[in-house]
């Protein structure tokens, strides 16, 4: 189960490392949302990684789930689901402004 979530983790690193450098605005987005998903599924398994145990602590469960990372996860999400529909709102905006969704990198000398 381990290595099924650190391959997880991985290639969702690997593959929003690889989008973010393109010189487009909307695998840009997307390459910040996958490193995004990559951060809340490490967050999570720091939590430790425990099938039907309970959140909370009861008299005679030996074996229990830490409820914060699972909190913490729920925040990040919302706070990524907002901040992709802002970078996509303004992406669309350059994108309708000048009719091309590239990104410019000046040259140097020129």
């Amino acid at each position: 189960m381990e290595l099924l979530v650190a391959s997880a983790i991985g290639v969702l690193t690997t593959t929003g490392v690889y989008l973010i450098l393109r010189l487009r605005a909307f695998p840009v987005i997307l390459g910040t949302a996958m490193l995004s998903y990559a951060v809340n599924v490490f967050l999570f398994s720091a939590g430790r990684l425990t099938v039907n145990a309970p959140p909370i602590l009861q008299d005679g469960v030996e074996i229990y789930s830490d409820p914060l990372p699972q909190a913490l996860v729920l925040t990040a999400i919302v706070i990524s689901f907002g901040m992709t529909a802002v970078v996509v709102m303004i992406a669309l905006g350059a994108f309708l402004e000048t009719g091309d969704d590239a990104i410019d990198i000046p040259e140097e000398g020129k």
